[in-house]
């Protein structure tokens, strides 16, 4: 039995320890539900990462093609110039959302993927390798921003489903049977201490009628004696000192 440290056995502690185990378990219940709703989330979201995931090595792959084909027709350095040649940068914006309580961010880009005209080289002296590349890398950087909202989101609500778990298991095997062992401890303590009560009070109502009895019969004494009358005893029916009659 592991009852909680400092309790005092009194029936005011005890009524407060009954609410507590009502609180404790609508809190348990309720934190399963939350951990069974952030599980749901947690298979939904993981499978959208595995899907980005292999997507994003499909990309990653593509692009690399590209790049290498663009190398092998234009030359390293012509990469190199339209690389530099790249006069607005993506925008990227961090929000965040809400998943059954767990703060998760939403990223947001802009001007990731961009028309050919909009990249700053020119068009007429670089060939559709260049292009090519440039889309395939475009698309790259836009999925990896997407891939980094899903498996951040995803390390969020395994960080949240531990934590929950950790508070469901303290409720279940630790905070309420604690409380059920001192409820239990605190009703055996107060039994304990009625039979001691109804023990000294029988004491007490037997001392109690013999005082009374005893008081009795001194008053009754204390009458007789006032009377001047003492108690009959044996004999006491019988004539004392009376002639005897002589027979004629």
């Amino acid at each position: 039995m592991a009852v909680i440290p400092g309790t005092k056995p009194t029936r005011a502690v005890l009524i407060s320890l009954k609410k507590r185990i009502k609180v404790a378990q609508t809190g348990h219940s309720l934190l399963k539900m939350k951990r069974d709703g952030l599980m749901i989330e947690f298979f939904e979201v993981l499978n959208q990462a595995r899907t980005i995931r292999q997507e994003l090595v499909e990309d990653f792959v593509k692009a690399q093609q590209s790049l290498n084909m663009a190398k092998a027709s234009e030359g390293t350095l012509a990469i190199k110039s339209v690389a530099f040649a790249l006069q607005k940068e993506p925008a990227v914006e961090l929000e965040s959302r809400n998943i059954m309580g767990v703060v998760v961010p939403k990223i947001t880009a802009d001007s990731v993927q961009k028309q050919m005209f909009e990249r700053g080289y020119g068009i007429i002296g670089t060939s559709a390798a260049i292009d090519e590349a440039a889309e395939a890398y475009e698309s790259l950087v836009d999925k990896i921003i997407t891939a980094a909202e899903v498996e951040t989101a995803l390390i969020k609500l395994v960080e949240d489903i531990d934590a929950t778990k950790r508070r469901v298991n303290a409720l279940e095997f630790k905070v309420i049977p604690d409380i059920h062992d001192t409820v239990r401890f605190i009703g055996f303590a107060l039994e304990e201490m009625e039979r001691d009560n109804l023990v000294k009070l029988k004491m007490l109502k037997g001392k109690a009628q013999r005082a009374e009895k005893a008081a009795e019969a001194e008053a009754k004494k204390a009458a007789l004696e006032g009377s001047g009358t003492e108690p009959m005893g044996p004999g006491s029916g019988k004539s004392k000192g009376l002639p005897k009659t002589e027979a004629a």
